[in-house]
């Protein structure tokens, strides 16, 4: 009996000295990488992530629908979720190809949004959603890998010189002009 309890002590020890590590570790490596932010261009519906005023990456999104526009604003991100279970009006959808939210999820300080992925790729691109920003099941998870909780996330529904530079000049497609 005595041995036993020696034993746990001493693997309680080593528990404790190796999540101590750990938690030490990721909060050196949280330290070592430059905020990110993002930023999403509602119009333009394509979402850039930003390190040190440096475009890291693009990519396109879709954005609410004009009956459930995404919100504007800057929020950060308060959750990171892979494989999340999809919960609404007393249906619980869990992981899998018919979850609506796809492989992972980036939940805002705004309650009840976030990024997220689709099992509808074709509404990418488009204002389909019901507020949330979607992306393509491969760029979420790409972004996920890119981002961390307490980031900035930045809802923009207007067009102006920041995202001019980020995102590049209005299409012609966007402005109803053809041919330029």
């Amino acid at each position: 009996m005595y041995r036993a309890e020696e034993q746990f002590k001493k693997l309680a020890a080593i528990t404790s000295v190796v999540l101590m590590a750990t938690a030490e570790a990721l909060a050196q490596e949280n330290l070592a990488r430059p905020a990110r932010r993002i930023v999403v261009s509602i119009p333009d519906r394509k979402l850039a992530v930003v390190e040190s005023d440096r475009v890291v990456r693009v990519f396109d999104t879709a954005v609410g629908s004009p009956r459930t526009p995404s919100p504007t604003g800057r929020y950060k991100i308060v959750q990171r979720i892979p494989d999340p279970t999809w919960y609404t009006k007393g249906r619980v959808v869990p992981p899998g190809k018919a979850n609506p939210l796809g492989p992972r999820w980036l939940g805002l300080s705004l309650k009840g949004y976030g990024i997220h992925g689709t099992n509808n790729p074709r509404s990418i691109g488009r204002n389909a959603s019901h507020g949330c920003i979607r992306l393509r099941n491969r760029d979420i998870e790409a972004l996920f890998e890119m981002v961390a909780v307490g980031d900035e996330v930045e809802l923009m529904g207007e067009r102006n010189a920041e995202m001019e530079q980020i995102f590049g000049p209005v299409a012609a497609a966007q402005t109803g002009v053809a041919g330029q």
